[in-house]
């Protein structure tokens, strides 16, 4: 089965470090070769041999419209016309620009760069000018991307690999990182206290993703805020993946926890490489060419991503676009969860929106620690079931799962209907 995606995984693995672009593509945690993806279309992927499955990896997240919606298809097109990259500025980073600011609470200027990577270095180091401070707190299982002082305890492809901590990162670097637990505000207080006026901002996922979905306890947001402000600390919340998926305006306008800055991306680009970070107007003027902290991007707000993020963003804008998502959402993992009770299996169904994870142990998972000690080696066989019966997830317990706008009913019925089945397998 899957003959050709072999053939090709194995000709990959000559010319590309594991075969992939990405780690967690390499099916590494699951067992196996992974598929090669030929085409995409609405709630649908389909291999190199022509087998359909229905999509809850989305291109991890941003495919909340579903794959190739005519819209954004037809706007790319106009704008492949005049251009791929001018390499200057464009009326079209203006009108995304000015709907960020409009949709984010916390945003009153953004900077556009070319993934979530560059837009939490981008926070972090206008964090560390704006305070004058050095250290930086995060949190084990959120995720912020590659950038050295940020591989410290990350989640995502790191915590599937079983390497939390990346070789090649300098230890004078990591000095400067913190990691704390999640979810516990105890912790964070403690080490504001001891660590005083040292720290320039505490980053941390308003809803993570990247240890599979878990959502932050009551207090724990509004606790760090207010530790932020009385220690003149930047909070950021890196919404690159909450960002427009939990709702409009991201994790933010739903808590009603308003951070100093926020990194977005995945969504606001429609499927192509994008990031943005954008805050208080007095952080960001910080930024060159008008202040004295230098970023740039030769690609940054480029035409074609510019395009398909506001054709995005436009049509999430339309009443009723976040209500039918959580309806959908909220019925595949009420039912899910029913389905494995019923098997006898142990499972924990944490869902933030259209943002989801099956955790494959019987305790409630609110922290890293706690997803780690997920059955792994059983959610494998999950996988590879729900594949054999047409369904993609991601491939690994460690993250999340994405509903878009393209999934029907009938969608989330066959999803059910390959639980059921899958349950009773394995």
């Amino acid at each position: 089965m899957y003959e050709k995606s072999k053939q090709l995984f194995k000709e990959a693995r000559k010319y590309i470090p594991g075969g992939v672009n990405s780690p967690v593509r390499a099916f590494q945690s699951v067992g196996g070769n992974p598929l090669f993806i030929a085409r995409a279309q609405g709630s649908k992927i389909y291999d190199v041999e022509g087998n359909a499955f229905i999509d809850y990896v989305g291109s991890w997240g941003p495919m909340i419209l579903g794959h190739r919606h005519p819209q954004v298809i037809e706007a790319l097109k106009r704008a492949l016309e005049r251009g791929t990259s001018f390499g200057a500025p464009t009326e079209a980073e203006t009108e995304l620009a000015r709907m960020i600011v409009k949709a984010v609470p916390s945003i009153e200027m953004v900077r556009m760069v070319n993934s979530g990577t560059e837009a939490a270095m981008g926070a972090i180091r206008l964090a560390r000018a704006y305070t004058e401070r050095d250290k930086i707190i995060k949190f084990s299982g959120c995720y912020h991307g590659h950038a050295d002082h940020l591989l410290v305890k990350a989640g995502s492809g790191a915590t599937t690999l079983g390497i939390p901590d990346s070789k090649g990162v300098p230890d004078d670097v990591a000095r400067n990182t913190i990691a704390l637990p999640f979810n516990n505000l105890e912790t964070v207080k403690e080490t504001v206290k001891a660590e005083g006026r040292t720290i320039a901002a505490i980053i941390l996922e308003p809803v993570p993703g990247n240890m599979g979905v878990v959502i932050p306890k009551g207090g724990f947001l509004a606790g760090i805020r207010k530790l932020c402000d009385e220690n003149d600390i930047v909070l950021i919340f890196d919404e690159v993946m909450s960002g427009f998926r939990v709702s409009w305006g991201g994790a933010q306008s739903l808590s009603g926890i308003i951070p100093d800055l926020t990194c977005l991306g995945k969504i606001i680009g429609g499927g192509l490489p994008v990031g943005a970070f954008g805050g208080k107007k007095e952080i960001m003027e910080k930024l060159a060419p008008i202040g004295p902290v230098y970023q740039a991007g030769t690609l940054s707000g480029n035409p074609l991503a510019v395009t398909a993020g506001l054709e995005t963003l436009k049509l999430l804008s339309k009443p009723g676009t976040y209500e039918k998502l959580e309806k959908r959402s909220a019925y595949l993992m009420n039912e899910g969860g029913k389905l494995a009770e019923q098997a006898g299996i142990p499972v924990c169904c944490n869902r933030a929106g259209s943002m989801f994870s099956t955790f494959f142990t019987p305790n409630l998972v609110e922290d890293y620690d706690a997803a780690q000690k997920s059955d792994t080696i059983k959610f494998g066989r999950y996988f590879h079931a729900m594949l054999k019966h047409g369904i993609y997830l991601a491939p690994s317990q460690f993250e999340a799962g994405f509903i878009s706008l393209a999934h029907s009913q009938e969608d989330i019925d066959k999803t059910l209907d390959a639980m059921a089945k899958t349950f009773r397998e394995i």
